[in-house]
């Protein structure tokens, strides 16, 4: 009797449907991972940034410390209020002797390329006469000039010189075609103003919040801000004068002016600048969610020479 036949069976092959399945698909989440990231980035810097407030002076870096003393100096150069001035100083904690860091900075300013400006030597100037006065020294008092050279420009004025009427006597009366006496030329010195920058209106707004500001920025020729400049306003029987760099969570070249409704403002940088075109009215205005307040104005100082 022959023996039964087993017929071979093959055990099926392993493919991608019988293999047990991952529960997390790592390539799933590294995208998903490199796609939030950017998104988010992409949102902080762009949609949303992160805007600085309540900034204090001493959380400055050392460059922007600089710029908010040379600020301190227009300050006091103009209100020569001591007391506000060493108080300004102690909040950029710059340690145990203020006056002494200002003559510091004076010194750094002077080997640098800030005194090739005007502005900049004018700048040096005032710090210099404010530690002098204190009992303090820098090298600055070296190396700056003694004397700034002024433009001059000559005009040359002809003046006729006055003939007296002749005496009842018998000489006779010249002929009206005898010569004439020579004219004298009276030199007369005039200061070329100084026009280093220009200022314009840059637009408006309306906000009940920042009601009737007059938002003032100096720059340079790229655009680059600078603090430490002097701005003034006037109106009808009063001026006010405030340096840029004061409020550093507005950036170093920010300035600001409290307007009050119904007066007309010129603003400029005396000496440095014409006043800009147009005067600066402070209208009524009506804000996008219907509550009153004082049109804000943007003025922008581009500096041209």
């Amino acid at each position: 009797m022959s023996e039964s036949y087993t017929p071979h069976i093959t055990p099926p092959r392993d493919s991608k449907y019988s293999r047990a399945r991952h529960v997390v698909s790592w390539w799933g989440l590294f995208i998903g991972l490199v796609i939030g990231l950017s998104g988010g980035l992409f949102y902080a810097w762009n949609i949303a940034p992160l805007e600085e407030f309540d900034t204090t002076p001493r959380q400055l870096n050392p460059e922007s410390k600089t710029d908010y003393v040379v600020a301190i100096m227009l300050s006091h150069a103009y209100n020569s209020d001591l007391g506000q001035t060493i108080n300004r100083l102690s909040e950029l904690n710059l340690g145990l002797d203020p006056i002494g860091s200002v003559a510091t900075a004076a010194c750094d300013l002077a080997r640098s390329g800030y005194v090739d400006s005007s502005a900049g030597v004018r700048a040096i100037r005032y710090m210099q006469t404010f530690y002098e006065l204190q009992g303090r020294q820098s090298c600055a008092d070296s190396l700056l000039p003694e004397v700034e050279v002024v433009l001059e420009a000559t005009i040359s004025v002809p003046t006729a010189t006055p003939t007296l009427p002749p005496p009842p006597t018998k000489t006779p009366t010249l002929r009206p075609d005898a010569e004439s006496t020579q004219a004298a030329f009276v030199v007369v010195p005039t200061s070329v103003p100084e026009r280093a920058y220009e200022g314009g209106i840059g637009g408006t707004y309306c906000d009940s919040e920042l009601s009737g500001l007059i938002e003032v920025r100096v720059v340079d020729f790229n655009g680059q801000g600078i603090g430490g400049e002097m701005i003034r306003v006037r109106w009808d029987g009063g001026e006010d004068r405030f340096v840029t760099g004061l409020k550093p969570e507005r950036d170093v070249e920010y300035a600001d002016f409290k307007m009050e409704a119904g007066r007309s403002y010129i603003v400029d940088m005396p000496g440095l600048s014409d006043p800009i075109s147009s005067a600066i009215n402070a209208n009524p205005c009506t804000t996008a969610s219907g509550e009153q307040a004082v049109t804000s104005y943007y003025v922008t100082f581009r500096r041209v020479g």
